[in-house]
């Protein structure tokens, strides 16, 4: 190597470690950006709840502040296999309830994290007894206000609010987001839908119907897995565990269910863009059988069924930043704040009564 090269080796180490180290601070900044936005005004704690000889992991998140008592927002999942945490998802909406002086109470599904058992065991009747379980341990808690408590749940959780509005009349609300009232009309919405989504032709959309219908005359005849397997050759995706599971609640309507909810105040969240849960029928069916004065209703027409903004939620890129970044704006505009109004307004009420 020549002397006259030396310097210029020199010069492209320099830009190349300066430009490391640019990266590297640019990366610690944006991870403290990241670390900042997913520190939440909460204090969380790792709580076990027995339940039909099973113990059950979740989080009692309460206000920053304060002894309490405080009062509770029970969390009742939508389907699948969920945490208590709903992998973070469910920290904004936590971190708004306790702007209001609510505590936030989640469990993870059993088999999920530490919770024992299976979820895909589950009827909705488990479910509303595992969630009455909940509410029983909390109002052992000298930091909860036993007499203000309520009930927050997605999408299947709308089979198991009514019945757990049902056996507890204490109650003090309901939070419903995009809850379903009949599990087989919902099934042959969601699939016209996506089938819509997707550009299927008529032909396609005949055959899925057709299969549908096959489907739910095995359900009907109490088929086996291996019976429904027989008869439709490629089961796509469907498991021995989930086909148990459909089999136990494919029936479920709640409509008879929500006659029980009757006075208790009900605020029905609704999404503009929501192709799992038909929202027209859904509001439909709860303004007929919940009176005005103890039903609100708010729809959000840029969200998707989990209440995400629909442009974000179908972008990669932006779902992912989003997340990292600016978690509260996942949701679609004026989605924490509606909630938190609501719970602010029952406790207002309950002052004045």
């Amino acid at each position: 190597m020549s002397r006259r090269m030396v310097p210029r080796v020199r010069r492209r180490r320099r830009v190349l470690v300066g430009s490391l180290v640019a990266v590297l601070l640019v990366g610690v900044g944006l991870g403290g950006v990241a670390v900042w936005q997913n520190t939440y005004a909460l204090r969380e704690e790792r709580i076990t709840v027995r339940h039909d000889g099973r113990l059950l992991d979740g989080v009692l998140a309460r206000p920053e502040n304060g002894d309490g008592p405080f009062g509770l927002v029970v969390f009742v999942h939508g389907d699948g296999p969920i945490d208590a945490t709903h992998d973070s998802f469910y920290r904004p909406l936590w971190e708004s309830f306790a702007k209001a002086g609510y505590a936030s109470l989640s469990l993870s599904k059993p088999g999920i994290g530490a919770s024992e058992g299976s979820w895909l065991d589950q009827s909705m009747a488990d479910r509303a007894g595992e969630t009455l379980a909940a509410i029983a341990w909390a109002r052992t808690r000298p930091d909860i206000d036993g007499r203000r408590i309520g009930l927050w749940g997605a999408s299947q959780a709308g089979w198991v609010l009514p019945k757990v509005t049902a056996r507890d009349r204490a109650l003090q609300f309901v939070i419903a987001v995009s809850p379903a009232v009949d599990w087989q009309q919902q099934g042959r919405y969601n699939l016209l839908a996506e089938l819509r989504r997707d550009g299927a032709t008529q032909d396609e959309t005949q055959a899925a119907l057709r299969r549908r219908e096959m489907t739910l005359r095995l359900l009907r005849q109490d088929a086996t897995f291996e019976q429904y397997r027989t008869a439709v050759g490629d089961t796509d995706g469907m498991t021995a565990e989930r086909w148990r599971f459909i089999a136990k609640n494919y029936r479920s309507n709640a409509s008879e269910d929500l006659r029980a909810m009757r006075g208790t105040p009900t605020l029905l969240i609704l999404a503009g863009h929501d192709i799992n849960v038909d929202v027209a029928d859904t509001e439909a069916t709860y303004r007929r059988i919940l009176p005005p004065t103890s039903l609100t209703v708010r729809h959000y027409p840029d969200a998707t069924h989990s209440l995400v903004d629909n442009a974000v939620e179908n972008s990669e890129p932006r779902l992912t930043l989003t997340a990292v970044f600016v978690p509260r704006r996942l949701y679609a505009p004026g989605f924490l704040a509606d909630q938190r109004r609501f719970v602010e307004q029952i406790a207002d009420r309950k002052r004045t009564e």
